[in-house]
């Protein structure tokens, strides 16, 4: 069945204004101009973490190390440190430092705006990696998480069968939501599933796109 895309998505940023704020990489996005090393920075430590926390973590990090250059020169427990408590903050330290390594060698310093390069690099999965390119280059990509995976199956909007990984989904999405959405959806769902179409229980008494979603695979609500 055909989606009015334009009614959800007109209902989801109407939504998205009322709670006066952005997923956090999107904020960390439009306070670093686009630039793709403090998108792809936080990025990674956004991975299982918290948006207020990620935020924090992101600035602390990039008030040390601007560039990738600067990050190199800081001791990895300093960078582990200023990372805390974003979740597995000793692995993503490490990565980063890596990372960090391979712009220097291979990019001078820049952050590539291809996707396969960007998977290329250590902990950059297709998510991290189509954000980095929507966030910061402006490029036309769908960032699929737990949320927008979540969502987009219980709502329906994929089809008869439910898809069962993330990039499946994205895949799906591809062939099915309009391509000027394809960079706010992430943003517009993962704070709605937060807050709202959570796992467990959501709050479908408060959807402003119930007449969207059919609710498949749920038990129970609020």
């Amino acid at each position: 069945m055909d989606q009015n895309w334009d009614a959800i998505f007109g209902s989801l940023e109407a939504w998205q204004l009322e709670q006066k704020g952005e997923p956090s990489v999107t904020e960390i996005a439009g306070d670093y101009k686009q630039d793709p090393w403090a998108v792809l920075v936080s990025t990674i430590l956004s991975l299982r973490t918290k948006d207020e926390v990620t935020a924090g973590a992101s600035r602390r990090l990039l008030e040390k190390a601007p560039t990738p250059a600067a990050l190199l020169k800081l001791p990895l427990e300093e960078i582990a440190r200023l990372a805390y408590p974003a979740g597995f903050y000793r692995t993503k330290a490490a990565s980063l430092r890596k990372i960090a390594a391979i712009l220097m060698e291979q990019y001078g310093g820049a952050v590539p705006p291809e996707q396969e390069a960007l998977l290329a690099l250590p902990g950059v999965g297709l998510k991290t990696a189509n954000l980095v390119l929507g966030e910061a280059f402006g490029r036309d990509a769908i960032c699929v998480d737990i949320h927008v995976h979540r969502i987009c199956n219980r709502a329906g909007w994929l089809g008869a069968k439910p898809s069962t990984t993330p990039d499946k989904t994205e895949a799906a999405l591809r062939e099915k939501l309009p391509r000027k959405y394809w960079r706010r959806i992430n943003a517009l769902l993962v704070r709605y599933g937060q807050e709202l179409c959570r796992p467990q229980s959501p709050w479908c008494s408060r959807c402003v796109i119930s007449g969207y979603c059919e609710r498949r695979g749920l038990d129970r609500s609020r």
